[in-house]
């Protein structure tokens, strides 16, 4: 490969050159084009060129092709001959077919290893964003994180952030005086839309072993890098999780990696497929943050790649960050569709020999209107280019090979096993099992408190059985407990409450003087 990726001919008869130069692939870039114009096999050879230059790949496989990366391409293959005619007529002449080291994930730990983060790392921004919650119940979110940080609670799970929400409503009040209103509407606003995330599955990106990054930058035995794939053909049905989890391995990359300048090469290639979901309906604080990583992670040495179907879809204030461009064909149907086919031209350096705007509504599939950057990051001229065929095999793996691809990884066994250690749910519950223990405790003292002042009351202060008397009762006595007896027990107690006031105080006073008077 040398300095460049090989990405297909140009010129007049396709047999130019055509290559994107591997110390300015962290400049960004763009793939776009309309539905079955090739962006999958565009995707798929700029995969395989990086990975044979020695560069990691992360990638997610929205409709299941890519996991073709795996396996060698084949001779029985129906496009055989037009691969190698391709091959011939660019000027592809080390063509074979081969496979490349692929390491598959999969949120859900079904079609790949699980990859996992904790709520904590997440942070309150994505999660908000996740569950879509309003400027209020974000705030609330902020202060949940804050509490978590004060007072030592790890936040890894979903259930740990459900169980110190249940906290910051039952203690609101106090929380309320020091960083504003925490109402209980809004906290249960965040479990129930919790509650949905869970309900997609979102229960399962949270928890422990974390995924670590190195093993996302990782290369195989002979030198070349991994290529990484997110199985997000089921993860496509929550769409904003999907988005959400790339922008936060986009941010985690950011924070991470050291500071490299301008590497030779990237250090690793990041590809966003569907990208528009990133976008619809993101807050500007949200936007800001992207175009903030976007501007910054090349000099951290990662690329990132969009992919999607309209330029128009990605913020211009980003689009104007992606250097390196492969236009695939865009339909102009209505008039919206031919002011966005202008505007898609207007960003390409021209080119004499032919219009960008009728090269990008003509264009065939596998061919694209590319523009590259050149010597000293200078926006190459558009080329129409003829995309060269992949060498791995195009389309997706069976169920068997997949199975065994991840059975024979290098990480296997690594993240499959939850780990489940003392986070805030235990924290919390350990405090209100010991909070319950402590009242009845109380109540059980109250309670002998009650039952003694009630014995008291009632004369009974010396508890146990009545000693049996020596001599029987004689006819002629009267029965002990009887009237006679309930008599004297009300005055003795009528005595007893007169002696125990001011009076008997007074007389007692008065008998004790005169004795030591006397005396």
């Amino acid at each position: 490969m040398g300095s460049h990726i090989f990405i297909g001919g140009g010129g007049a008869d396709y047999n130019e050159t055509q290559g994107l130069l591997l110390k300015y692939a962290n400049r960004h870039g763009l793939i776009a084009g309309a539905t079955g114009t090739g962006k999958t096999v565009t995707l798929q050879i700029l995969a395989e060129g990086f990975s044979a230059a020695g560069v990691p790949v992360f990638l997610s496989d929205v409709k299941g092709d890519l996991s073709g990366l795996a396996a060698p391409g084949s001779a029985d293959f129906k496009l055989h001959g037009a691969f190698t005619s391709r091959a011939e007529k660019i000027g592809f002449e080390d063509y074979t077919y081969e496979a490349f080291p692929v390491t598959f994930w999969d949120l859900f730990g079904k079609a790949g290893h699980p990859v996992r983060t904790t709520v904590a790392e997440m942070g309150p921004l994505l999660l908000s964003r996740l569950m879509e919650l309003t400027e209020a119940q974000e705030g609330i979110m902020n202060i949940a994180f804050r509490v978590a940080d004060e007072q030592g609670m790890p936040l890894l799970d979903l259930k740990d952030l459900q169980a110190l929400l249940v906290w910051v409503g039952e203690n609101r009040d106090t929380l309320s005086l020091r960083y504003g209103n925490v109402s209980p509407q809004s906290v249960g606003a965040i479990q129930r839309q919790l509650m949905v995330l869970e309900n997609q599955g979102g229960a399962s990106l949270f928890g422990e072993p974390a995924l670590e990054l190195a093993d996302l930058m990782s290369h195989a035995p002979d030198g070349r890098g991994r290529i990484n794939i997110l199985a997000a053909d089921k993860l496509m049905g929550a769409p904003r999780l999907y988005a959400t989890f790339l922008l936060w391995l986009l941010s985690e990359l950011f924070e991470t990696l050291p500071e490299v300048g301008d590497p030779d090469k990237p250090k690793l290639v990041f590809f966003f497929d569907e990208a528009h979901l990133l976008f619809d309906d993101a807050p500007k604080a949200l936007v800001d943050k992207v175009e903030q990583v976007a501007r910054l992670i090349r000099s951290k040495g990662v690329g990132v790649y969009f992919i999607t179907q309209n330029p128009d879809d990605v913020p211009e204030d980003i689009l104007g960050q992606l250097g390196n461009r492969f236009q695939h064909a865009l339909r102009a149907f209505t008039a919206r569709d031919r002011k966005a086919l202008s505007r898609a031209a207007e960003t390409y350096r021209p080119n004499a020999r032919f219009s960008t705007v009728d090269a990008i509504r003509d264009v065939g599939v596998g061919e694209a209107v590319t523009s590259m950057l050149a010597d000293k990051g200078v926006p190459g001229i558009v080329e129409r280019t003829l995309i060269r065929p992949p060498s791995s095999k195009l389309g997706p793996l069976t169920e068997a090979e997949r199975r065994a691809a991840i059975a024979a990884s290098h990480l296997a066994g690594k993240y499959e096993e939850v780990v489940d250690r003392l986070s805030a749910y235990e924290i919390l519950a350990k405090r209100a099992g010991e909070a319950a223990q402590e009242a009845l405790k109380a109540e059980t003292v109250a309670e002998e408190q009650s039952i003694a002042e009630r014995e008291f009351n009632a004369a009974r202060r010396y508890s146990g059985k009545r000693v049996a008397r020596s001599t029987a009762r004689t006819p002629d006595a009267p029965e002990l407990g009887g009237f006679g007896s309930q008599i004297g027990a009300a005055v003795g107690n009528a005595l007893l409450k007169e002696m125990k006031g001011t009076t008997g105080r007074r007389i007692v006073r008065g008998i004790l003087g005169g004795l030591f008077k006397g005396r």
